[in-house]
């Protein structure tokens, strides 16, 4: 078995680029580095650190109404790693900065999350592992 690479992108659907792109772009603080149309979509493709891609997704095909469910099978959210609770702190008074509702840093025994959803409900985290 060859060995498992890590991840390189993730492109989340969404609804409306128009309100999604500037959402993103107060989040990471950052312009899409590149947008691709080469199938039935526009998508903005964010560079981030570490050299992984985000990307947004709108279909020409979208079901007008539809939002993402944490239940329904598929994706349960996108975590995005952090050093340690002070970073996610640091995160969570960005979130403050920019108006975006969050849960607040949830602390267990493996580590410490800050949850919260983009305009379309898409889920999204900062997490530290605990050491």
């Amino acid at each position: 078995m060859p060995e498992l690479p890590s991840i390189s992108h993730v492109a989340l659907s969404v609804t409306d680029l128009g309100t999604s792109r500037p959402w993103y772009e107060r989040l990471f603080g950052v312009e899409p580095a590149m947008t691709l149309s080469d199938g039935p979509f526009e998508r903005k493709v964010f560079a981030l650190a570490g050299g992984q891609l985000f990307g947004l997704t709108a279909h020409d095909a979208a079901r007008s109404g539809d939002r993402f469910d944490v239940v329904s099978p598929g994706l349960d959210h996108v975590g995005f790693a952090c050093a340690d609770r002070a970073e996610v702190a640091a995160w969570q008074t960005h979130l403050d900065q920019i108006g975006v509702t969050h849960s607040g840093i949830v602390e267990a025994d493996y580590g410490w999350a800050l949850s919260f959803t983009d305009p379309d409900g898409n889920a999204l985290e900062f997490f530290a592992l605990a050491s």
